[in-house]
């Protein structure tokens, strides 16, 4: 495609977007859901209660560990409550959502707000672009082929197994982000508020411990932290990693209109109820990605409309069912290890390259 015809596609879309988000307005989709919002941080709050409750009336037994896996998935939905008060879709008022978050993701996840926020919103702006989403960077899992080339040693040996260990290492980013909120929150300056957010995050921590230890022998506390972190630690990677792994990596170089940007870049799962409960609303992705604080239940009926424009406009729109997504995860990161194909190059990036 030359030229003219790129900056045509980008005019279109950039157009497209616009009355897109025209139609959506115009349909309410972008009102608040205070209801819908304050119930869901009611029943979190009292069940967290509860879980605490049962603990003691427990006491030391190894039934505890169906609490510690309760407590693990209860977790992830305060993740996700968080998640979306800091994407602004609970309240108007800024400091509301912001106050929210981050005590929804300190008290009752362990997380520092300060910290995910500032990753998050990098991922945002620029989704699936190497040098920029901080969620394909180099790390345990190689997500591009720049990444992959550069191991050597253990590393590549987990590289040529990742797609297979993927899940399995998912049951320790629980305590990954853990590690992540308490380093960042003990870099001076690294975000505000630092001392009420490292107090709310700390406290949490050391309590959970100690609370374990007052209950529970050592044996028995162990593996109820153990259970609870990777309970977790997979909940929050299998609802998360759907999204984009596997989807087109932009390169560098990349100037992807934002309509292109968030829809080609993104993969919706479809489920139902269950699947929207239990992935949090981010099965919705591009429509989460077009409108970030759209309030969650109206992600469901801003789909049609969304994808309704993405056909008219000849943009791929892509669903698929949540084992299929998890499927596509583990073959994408086995094609990226063994470099068996080149799954990076995306058409509409590359045709607006800089």
């Amino acid at each position: 495609m030359d030229a003219t015809a790129s900056t045509a596609v980008l005019v279109r879309n950039q157009s497209g977007y616009t009355d897109l988000a025209r139609e959506i307005r115009e349909s309410d989709l972008l009102e608040r859901r205070y209801a819908w919002y304050w119930s869901r941080i009611v029943i979190a709050v009292l069940a967290f209660a509860g879980v605490w409750v049962g603990l003691f009336w427990l006491g030391n037994s190894w039934f505890q560990l169906i609490i510690a896996g309760f407590l693990g998935v209860l977790s992830t939905q305060f993740g996700f409550l968080g998640h979306d008060a800091a994407h602004r879709q609970m309240f108007r008022s800024a400091a509301w959502n912001e106050w929210t978050a981050r005590v929804l993701a300190g008290v009752f996840a362990g997380l520092s707000y300060g910290w995910w926020r500032d990753k998050h919103n990098r991922h945002h702006a620029a989704p699936n672009q190497e040098g920029k989403d901080p969620d394909v960077a180099a790390g345990v899992i190689a997500f591009t082929a720049s990444a992959a080339a550069a191991r050597s040693g253990f590393t590549r040996w987990v590289l040529l197994r990742q797609g297979w260990l993927f899940f399995p290492l998912l049951t320790l980013e629980g305590l990954n982000l853990h590690l992540a909120s308490v380093r960042t929150l003990m870099r001076p300056g690294s975000v505000r508020h630092q001392r009420i957010e490292a107090a709310l995050v700390l406290a949490r921590l050391v309590a959970f411990v100690v609370v374990l230890l007052l209950v529970l022998p050592l044996g028995k506390a162990s593996a109820f932290l153990a259970l609870e972190l990777a309970c977790f630690g997979l909940c929050l990677g299998a609802s998360f990693a759907p999204n984009h792994k596997g989807m087109p990596i932009v390169p560098p170089g990349g100037r992807p209109d934002f309509l292109s940007r968030q829809v080609l870049m993104s993969r919706n799962v479809r489920g139902g109820p269950v699947v929207d409960f239990a992935m949090g609303g981010l099965n919705y992705q591009i429509e989460h990605h077009l409108f970030p604080s759209m309030a969650r239940p109206n992600l469901r009926r801003a789909q049609p409309v969304v994808r309704a424009y993405c056909e008219r406009l000849g943009v791929d729109y892509t669903e698929v069912g949540l084992v299929e997504s998890w499927v596509i995860v583990v073959r994408h990161l086995n094609a990226v290890g063994l470099r068996a194909e080149d799954t990076f190059d995306c058409p509409m990036a590359l045709q607006l390259r800089a």
